[in-house]
This record gives C-alpha cells, sequence and structure tokens, in this order.
C-alpha cells in the first residue's frame, strides 16, 4: 500500500509504540488521525509532526467508553478522509503491580477487555463497512505473547489479547477486500513494559522505534494473509536493526 496521503487511525498515540507509529507513518507522508487519553503528551507529538510538515490531528478519547467512538471516528474522517488503516494500538494492563486471577476484581476485568477487546471491535466495525465498500483498506490490532502463553499475574490482558487474536482471525473469514492482521511488537522498552515488569532490563528490550519500522514496511508491502497473526520483527530484523 502507497501510503503518502493515506487516512490513518492511531490509537494510544501518545507514547510508545503509538508514538513512534506516529513519527514512522508521518515521515512517508500519511495524514494522521491520533488518538489518546491525555491531551497534553498528545498534542505536544501533534505539535513536533506538523513542525516537519506531517499531517496530524489530536483526537482526545477513551477507547474503552462506548460513548466515545462514533464521534471519534467522525471526526478523524472530518479531519483526514477514508481511513486506510486503522492501528488498534492503544492497550491497558489493569492494576499494577499485577495480580493473579483470583485477586482480580470482576469490574478490573471488564476494564480491560473493554480497552483491549471491545474498543477495537467498536473502531472496527465502524471503519471496517466503508473500507469494504472501497475494496480495500488494513486493520491492525496489536497483540502479544501474552496471548498465546500462560503467564501468571497477566491473566486479564491475556485474555484480552487472546480473544483480540481470534476476533482478527474472525473478522479477516468474513470480511473481502479488508486485510485484517494481528501483531506481536514483542517485549518493549516501554512504560507500560516497566509498569508490568519494573526489574527488567531495558537493554534487552526492543526500542518502539525499530518495531513501527517494522510493522510500517508491512503496510507497505501488505503480502501477509488476511487473518494473520506475526511478529512484527519476524522476516524484517535486518531491515531495521
Amino acid at each position: 500500500m502507497e501510503l503518502k496521503g493515506r487516512g490513518i487511525l492511531i490509537t494510544g498515540a501518545s507514547r510508545g509504540l503509538g508514538r513512534a507509529l506516529a513519527l514512522a507513518l508521518g515521515r512517508r507522508g500519511a495524514r494522521l488521525a491520533l488518538v489518546a487519553r491525555r491531551e497534553e503528551p498528545l498534542t505536544e507529538l501533534v505539535d513536533a509532526l506538523r513542525r516537519d510538515g506531517v499531517e496530524a490531528h489530536v483526537l482526545v478519547g477513551d477507547v474503552g467508553d462506548k460513548e466515545a467512538i462514533e464521534p471519534l471516528v467522525g471526526e478523524a474522517r472530518a479531519l483526514v478522509g477514508p481511513i486506510d488503516v486503522l492501528i488498534n494500538n492503544a492497550s491497558t494492563l489493569g492494576p499494577t503491580p499485577l495480580r493473579p486471577l483470583l485477586d482480580t476484581e470482576c469490574e478490573e476485568l471488564t476494564r480491560v477487555l473493554e480497552v483491549n477487546l471491545v474498543g477495537p471491535f467498536r473502531l472496527t466495525k465502524a471503519v471496517g463497512g466503508s473500507m469494504a465498500v472501497r475494496g480495500e483498506g488494513i486493520v491492525v490490532n496489536i497483540s502479544s505473547d501474552a496471548a498465546v502463553e500462560a503467564y501468571p499475574t497477566w491473566g486479564s490482558y491475556g485474555v484480552a489479547k487472546a480473544a483480540l487474536d481470534h476476533l482478527t482471525r474472525i473478522w479477516a473469514a468474513e470480511v473481502e477486500g479488508v486485510r485484517f492482521w494481528s501483531i506481536d511488537p514483542g517485549e518493549m522498552d516501554t512504560a507500560m513494559h516497566a509498569a508490568a515488569l519494573p526489574d527488567a532490563d531495558p537493554a534487552t528490550l526492543r526500542r518502539p522505534e525499530a518495531v513501527a519500522e517494522a510493522i510500517v514496511a508491512r503496510l507497505v508491502d501488505a503480502r501477509r494473509t488476511s487473518g494473520s497473526r506475526f511478529d512484527a520483527l519476524d522476516g524484517v530484523r535486518a531491515e531495521v536493526a
């Protein structure tokens, strides 16, 4: 897919992988609608992008809030035109320190599912129809190895990401003309990772910038089968090292 001039909606865009994706896609001339809950860091990012000549817009909202979805998508379309790529990156671990399922409140599990699973479902539903009518579009769901490995204390997050992976496959089976991918970015040096594993050595973790470049390379070649789940750096390590 040629990314120049494409309308791209990224959630969780104010920090970590979302921020790195915005910068990488901005360098390729995409028109960016960037979503996050906190306005200040998102505005700082958009200001930096605009100084470099990138079209980028601030959209403050919580993807876990049902009432926020349609206004966010409507505003995004008004600002950047049809959404050609949706990147469901926003995510929450739930309360930290992480805790076993027996110690997890039902409301805590519900909140994680609303942000990590139901929010991406609602956003995809809001943009997927027009993508299907146009016969093109890509939806990227950011996954995790916690979706396939049963890590103690990662229950809420792991359950949500496992369901997101399967949701990706079902979307792919049902909707023609649109590619749906579930991409595992691996363990990255981010604030979220530090909150979950504060003793981890940052030197052993992937840089969000390298992961973002790898994901953008996937968008450009767009050859992966719809419904695929894959590691962001699989097969492109040399390009992003």
